[in-house]
């Protein structure tokens, strides 16, 4: 059974983190020993970015590996004060974003050294408490890409990213590689919006790609699908699936799943392991990090075929998708 209490991010503010939101994991069966995780998000929890993190820490506790506590909506003035709160409960694990706070985050982590952390972020680990994560889903990306290119009748594919960071840079590119391996002479539009978070300026950037000819558009940032819908084209979704939201636009999703992260974090703790360390390689396809999701009835027949023995390749290891971080243009 699992017993979930949520409290407005004004009651966070008041009585701290731990009774923000709560979430208690089933028993654990004999034996089993279960750690205790929290996790801190800057974002709402319905976030594309966060809800990946919320629903592998969800399933964990339901299956019993692990108990649940979280905090959403928590602004980089109080993401300190929420990250000290729930060390000083003795939570095991704690997982988060250190973007927006990394100097911060990384002093306190050396306070509790008891306490492990897992955070998205673009630096290096540090420690042997303090891991860090990527989100790769660039592979997913490159088969989305193998599949627009024989969808495309103009040639041209748009895609509107967030700001110009590696991350942001590798999804893209591996977008692009994707198409460009079935279709060398595509022509792509690249726009970047310059924050995280805005569907209306990403609604524009898409017009004005599709304005200039592109009639598939990789939605690396939420509100791009908008824009193709409007004009009656399709496009691609990005870490989660927006099929249902989209049912006659989006055609494939380029998935992220951090489920085999948090796993490898909760054995290391359980093993004795130092979590100190890079976690970004559990991203990978192999490891069922990222993947393709798309509704073959939307795709040609012919182009179904190659993409998966790419996609089989890429599963055993035989094929790499380039890993790209420079600024595309």
């Amino acid at each position: 059974m699992t017993i979930k209490t949520k409290l407005h991010r004004r009651t966070f503010l008041k009585t701290g983190a731990a009774t923000a939101s709560v979430i208690l994991a089933a028993p654990a069966a004999i034996g089993q020993t279960k750690i205790k995780v929290a996790g801190i998000h800057s974002s709402p929890v319905e976030n594309a970015w966060n809800s990946r993190l919320h629903a592998a820490m969800l399933k964990a506790a339901d299956d019993g590996t692990i108990e649940y506590v979280f905090s959403e909506g928590v602004s980089g003035t109080d993401y300190g004060r929420a990250v000290r709160e729930y060390a000083e409960q003795d939570v095991q694990l704690i997982v988060g974003e250190a973007y927006a706070v990394e100097r911060e985050v990384r002093e306190i982590a050396a306070d509790y050294a008891d306490t492990a952390f897992l955070m998205g972020s673009s630096g290096e680990p540090s420690g042997d408490n303090f891991g860090t994560f990527g989100t790769w889903n660039h592979e997913g990306a490159y088969l989305s890409g193998m599949l627009a290119a024989s969808m495309s009748e103009t040639g041209k594919f748009g895609a509107v990213g967030a700001i110009p960071i590696p991350e942001v840079n590798m999804l893209i590119n591996g977008f692009r590689a994707g198409v460009d391996v079935v279709r060398p002479d595509a022509e792509h539009l690249i726009g970047f919006i310059g924050t995280f978070f805005d569907p209306p300026k990403a609604r524009e950037a898409g017009l004005a790609q599709i304005d200039a000819g592109a009639d598939i558009l990789f939605g690396e940032r939420i509100g791009t699908a908008d824009a193709a819908a409007e004009r009656g084209i399709k496009a691609i979704g990005s870490l989660i699936d927006y099929t249902e939201r989209y049912p006659d636009t989006i055609f494939a999703n380029a998935m992220w799943y951090f489920d085999p992260l948090l796993a490898a974090a909760v054995s290391d703790i359980t093993s004795g392991s130092p979590t100190g360390r890079n976690y970004t390689p559990y991203c990978l396809m192999k490891e069922g990090g990222n993947d393709i999701l798309y509704t073959a009835s939307m795709v040609p027949e012919a182009a179904i075929g190659p993409m998966e023995e790419a996609r089989a390749a890429i599963k055993a290891g035989t094929l790499e998708v380039p890993i790209d971080f420079s600024e595309p243009t």
